[in-house]
Order: C-alpha cells, then sequence, then structure tokens
C-alpha cells in the first residue's frame, strides 16, 4: 500500500532524523509553528529497542546499525557521549562570524538535550584536575583536550529521542519513516523537492521550498551519489583508520574520573602524523559495526549495565592526493581485507603479539588478565591488513600514552580491527549551510559537516536558521 502524505507544498523537507535533521526540525518550527515541515527518514520510528547488552553485556551480532537506525540516527543511538565544545567532532568556526557564536550554538544544543532528558551531570569541569592532566600529558609531548562532556548511554538515549520526536510531532513537524529517498528534483539550478519510492517499488515526488540533506553517516554512500549526479561543488575530506584498544577499567579510572571521554592528540616521530583517541568508553563493551559489506568495531558503554574493562578508538587521519583522492574507497579496501583475514569477523590482536610480529591466538588472548567484551571475535595479525605507517603510529603512539596512563601499553592490551570513521566528501556551503543549488542545504556527518553528536546538531541549528533566511526572500 502507498504511503499516504500532505500534497500541499511543504516549507522544508527534511532527509534523515538524526541529530542535524532533528535540531534543524526543532530550529524550523519554533521560528514559525506555521511551517509545513517534512522529515523523512529510511529507517523505523523511534521506539524503544532493547539491547541484549543491557541484560547480558555481549553483543549478540544485532550490531548498532541495527538497533539505533531511524529516527535519532546511528550518532544518537551509540555511546550518547555529548562534547560540549565547537571543535571536536567539527569545526563550528568556520560556519559563524565570531568564535563565541559557535559556542553559543554548542550551549544551545547542550539545552534542547537537557530539555529532552540528558542528566545534568558533567564530566570534565575540574579545572584543578585538568591542569593536572594537561601538564602531565604536555610532559610527554602529548595534547589533552579539556572537554565539557554529559554522559547519557546507550540505553538510556532511546527514550530522549521519543520524547525529542513527540515534541516535534505535537508542534506539526510530520515524519515519514521507511521511506528511501531516490533522487532530488532540481531545475536551473534550484532544488524543488525530493522522489522517493514506495514499498511496491513505485516513486512518488514531494515539492517544497527548501530540501535538507541530513542523512547522517550511514547515508554517505547515499549522499556522494547525490553529489556526483548534480554537479554540488564538495571536496574529500580525510579518513580515520586504526583500531579500537581495551584495557582493565582500572588503567583508566584515574582519567575517566576527571574527563569520562578524553581527547589525547599525539604527534608521532617518526612518521610525523597525528593519532587520537576517541569514543572512550568507561567499563563498557566492545561491538561490530555492520556497513553492509564489510564489519567493522566500535564501542558503547550503558549506563545500568558495566564491564571490567575501558575501550577507546586510536585512530589516525588519512588524507589522499591524486590519483587516489577518494578516501572512502582507500578505507574500505583495508576493512575488506581485514575481514577477509578475520574470516568475516574483527580481527583481535594482543599489544605484545604485534610488537612481536606474530599473530595472536585464542591461547594467548588468554594470558591477558582481562576477558575481551567482544567475543564473536578471530585472533590474528593487524600487521597483515593494516597499513605499516598505521601500525607504526599504534605502537608509538601507545607507548607515549602509557606514560599519561601506566598500563595502557601492556603486551595484554587487547586490538581489535579496523575501526574505520568514514566521513563523506564535504560538501561546500555558504554561512546558511546552503550548497551551491540554491534551496538545497547540507548538515551533519553524511555531508562532511560533523563528526560527533553535538556539531551534527549544531549544523542543524545553522541549517534551520538558513533555511528560514531563504524562505523569507
Amino acid at each position: 500500500m502507498s504511503k499516504k502524505f500532505d500534497t500541499k507544498k511543504y516549507d522544508s523537507i527534511i532527509i534523515g532524523a538524526g541529530p542535524a535533521g532533528m535540531f534543524a526540525a526543532f530550529e524550523l518550527i519554533n521560528t514559525n509553528p506555521e511551517f509545513n515541515i517534512l522529515v523523512v527518514e529510511k529507517g523505523k520510528e523511534v521506539e524503544k529497542r532493547n539491547c541484549p547488552m543491557e541484560k547480558t553485556g555481549k553483543c549478540s551480532n544485532c550490531q548498532p546499525c541495527d538497533i539505533m537506525s531511524g529516527v535519532g540516527g546511528s550518532g544518537t543511538f551509540s555511546d550518547g557521549t555529548l562534547n560540549l565544545r565547537p571543535d571536536i567532532g567539527g569545526n563550528l568556526s568556520e560556519f559563524t562570524e565570531k568564535e563565541s557564536d559557535a559556542w553559543d550554538l554548542v550551549n544551545s544544543v547542550d539545552k534542547v538535550f537537557l530539555k529532552f532528558g540528558a542528566p545534568e551531570e558533567c564530566y570534565g569541569m575540574c579545572d584543578e584536575e585538568n591542569e593536572r592532566l594537561y601538564y602531565k600529558a604536555a610532559s610527554a609531548d602529548i595534547k589533552f583536550i579539556k572537554i565539557k562532556q554529559r554522559h547519557i548511554g546507550s540505553d538510556k538515549t532511546p527514550e530522549l529521542i521519543k520524547q525529542f520526536a513527540d515534541y516535534l510531532k505535537n508542534k506539526g513537524v510530520k515524519f515519514m519513516s521507511e521511506t528511501n529517498v531516490k533522487d532530488l528534483i532540481i531545475e536551473n539550478n534550484e532544488c524543488r523537492g525530493i522522489i522517493f519510492s514506495q514499498a511496491n517499488g513505485t516513486e512518488e515526488k514531494i515539492y517544497s521550498k527548501s530540501i535538507l540533506m541530513a542523512p547522517g553517516r550511514a547515508g554517505m554512500s547515499w549522499i556522494n551519489e547525490i553529489v556526483n549526479k548534480h554537479n554540488i561543488d564538495a571536496k574529500h575530506g580525510p579518513i580515520d583508520i586504526g583500531v579500537r584498544v581495551e584495557v582493565p577499567a582500572v588503567v583508566m579510572n584515574p582519567i575517566t574520573k576527571i574527563n569520562r571521554d578524553p581527547k589525547f592528540h599525539i604527534w608521532t616521530s617518526y612518521c610525523g602524523d597525528l593519532i587520537r583517541t576517541f569514543c572512550t568508553n568507561h567499563q563498557g563493551f566492545v561491538v561490530k559495526e555492520n556497513y553492509g559489506d564489510f564489519i567493522g568495531v566500535n564501542g558503547h558503554s550503558l549506563k545500568d549495565k558495566k564491564s571490567e574493562n575501558t575501550n577507546f578508538a586510536f585512530l589516525t587521519s588519512i588524507e589522499l592526493t591524486h590519483p587516489l583522492e577518494d578516501t572512502s574507497k582507500y578505507g574500505e579496501s583495508i576493512a575488506k581485507i581485514t575481514n577477509t583475514l578475520g574470516g568475516g569477523k574483527p580481527i583481535i590482536q594482543r599489544l605484545g603479539d604485534l610488537k612481536k610480529g606474530r599473530r595472536s591466538t585464542f591461547e594467548r588472548l588468554k594470558r591477558s588478565g582481562i576477558k575481551h567484551s567482544l567475543e564473536d571475535v578471530t585472533p590474528g595479525d593487524l600487521a597483515m591488513a593494516l597499513p605499516s605507517r598505521i601500525i607504526s603510529n599504534i605502537i608509538e603512539g601507545l607507548e607515549k600514552l602509557n606514560k599519561v596512563i601506566p598500563g595502557v601499553a601492556t603486551d595484554s592490551t587487547f586490538l581489535y580491527g579496523a575501526e574505520i570513521k568514514f566521513y563523506s566528501r564535504k560538501i561546500l556551503v555558504n554561512k546558511n549551510m546552503e550548497t551551491s543549488i540554491k534551496n538545497l542545504f547540507v548538515a551533519g556527518d553524511g555531508a562532511g559537516l560533523s563528526r560527533d553528536i553535538v556539531n551534527a546538531a549544531a549544523t542543524g541549528l545553522l541549517a534551520g536558521k538558513g533555511i528560514v533566511k531563504r524562505i523569507a526572500q
């Protein structure tokens, strides 16, 4: 049966119901309650999805993208850590007149999350502890980024997003879920609507005064197709490649008590590359990340279920030039090789085995003082899959980090691979988040403009403000 929708021309159609899309809708409907807004989402309506890890502490291979798909987006249904800085997970200052405006955006995003149930408690607020950690890191030639953070938790975010979605619906925003947008309607360099497919295979058109593309990281391939087809101005961005590190929680406790998701930036001396910590999950779980053609790794932490381990991503940023500028293809090739060697599963290796140039085995894994939180893995040799430059960065980076976090670089440290953060080509926009196509706006991770929840949400607010200006003209 075909979906029923209002055939009246919309003021705005938002493609994607992740943080960017929902915050854009929030800005639009609160600016003008009379706006006719439609949010089109490929996934399902938001609902309470019970992750088996809440009870068992083990990943049942349902995958984060299964649990987290739909309204709210994959970012918001992840660990739910809000990094309240404009220069972490993106750079909001490039879209604002003043740096203070970027901070105002972050504060606006924070207030919305608090409105719908984010905890009042913040991490990283003790200036004295931050300063001690900052100088300890500096003495090891490492930069520690001081951040105010909130932690919602993978198990608590669905209810927050449901509250958010219900609020928008009560304000009059319409949601059309399980809908696949096939193309945009572009005439004379102006976007006029969307073409979407019905469950029965037929295609329909909806027209609007403005279109916002905010499909999130899961929509990266689709947005690249749209960019290519319609010659939208864009450029290739970097890609982050590395591993997920897992250590006993007691090793990280002195750091996570100061900052729940600590950001350490390390410049390696051998290659001169930047390697950084990202997405720390205190007493969390390593999980699979399903990209369809291959499996990667990620991490979760829950409010009500704890493990004895802490994990974090350890990533090197890679930029490419001619003849291969497509960093996504490069990352996919590495991920597929890793999966081939792992028999379709992530590879796990002890740091000590990596240093000795040998693969790990289940017998060697048992020698570690902890149990790996992701069980569906293949012991192997990451050096057979990841480029030697990245392996070198990982080893040197962990040895440096060990000076700040003693115990993080022992032989028993677990490394899971590959962890790859794919980013869409960065779509070129003006200060209103409008593309080279009139009436076509973009926001969030899928457009290459952000890399975390807060920055994605902030670009959504900016896009909402930009759409208001365009409609008023």
